[in-house]
């Protein structure tokens, strides 16, 4: 039976915040382990964030579809059917969760490391970074809804897992690839953060990569593999 709407958007609020909590987390952690060597910290950086967001897809994926991001929610709704957030006013309570878990999701990592929560000072503006960014949503996109059109959800959340991981050293940008990410990554003045002079040019090139990404999926894959039914149950009285 679909969750209910409360249930759905606490699983949102709750995977994105955690989601963050892991990038940031882990930043702060490869920064204190590995001071002199910014090869190593991401490595470090990006290793936790591909078991952690597999993990957390596996998790609340049941509930939400675990979309932790609003380029996903909206992909979802405009490809149809909107299979999680139920409508525009769904999608419009999935984004406010997410921006919030996200915002919350870095102010825990700061409060568990010990580390003040301050804006970011970590400037991210070149034109490679603009670039890295739609090509980073976009595959991410093409990535999840490839899958889920040809019927092989169960393999989301590892392949998504696998790719963050892989972007994050094919991409100038370390694919934030995820609007609500970004934002809850400028409340932490760490490796793992963003300036908030950077934040919206990053967050309108994601909306590039989502038309971009949804463009493919709909010339690659334009019909959605049927909804194969389970086997009826025993019948009760």
């Amino acid at each position: 039976m679909r969750a209910d709407v409360g249930r759905r958007l606490l699983a949102e609020f709750l995977g994105t915040g955690l989601l963050v909590a892991v990038v940031v987390g882990s930043g702060i952690a490869a920064q204190q382990l590995s001071p002199h060597d910014v090869g190593l910290q991401l490595l470090e950086n990006s290793m936790a964030t591909v078991f952690g967001l597999a993990a957390l897809i596996l998790v609340f994926g049941p509930v939400s579809g675990a979309h932790f991001n609003p380029v996903v929610t909206l992909a979802d709704w405009a490809l149809g059917p909107d299979r999680h957030a139920g409508g525009l006013p769904g999608v419009a309570a999935y984004l406010v969760a997410q921006v919030a878990g996200a915002i919350g999701g870095a102010i825990l990592a700061n409060v568990m490391f010990g580390v003040d929560t301050s804006l970011s000072g970590k400037d991210r503006d070149s034109g490679g970074h603009l670039v890295a960014e739609v090509v980073a949503t976009a595959v991410l996109l093409l990535l999840i809804f490839s899958l889920v059109r040809t019927g092989r959800d169960a393999w989301v959340a590892p392949a998504v897992g696998a790719y963050i991981g892989a972007a994050y050293w094919f991409t100038s940008s370390t694919s934030f690839a995820n609007p609500a990410v970004t934002v809850g990554r400028i409340f932490s003045d760490t490796f793992a953060g963003i300036a908030p002079a950077s934040a919206p040019a990053f967050i309108a090139m994601q909306l590039v990569g989502l038309a971009v990404g949804v463009l493919l999926v709909v010339v690659l894959y334009p019909v959605a593999a049927p909804v194969v039914p389970t086997a009826p149950g025993p019948v009760e009285d």
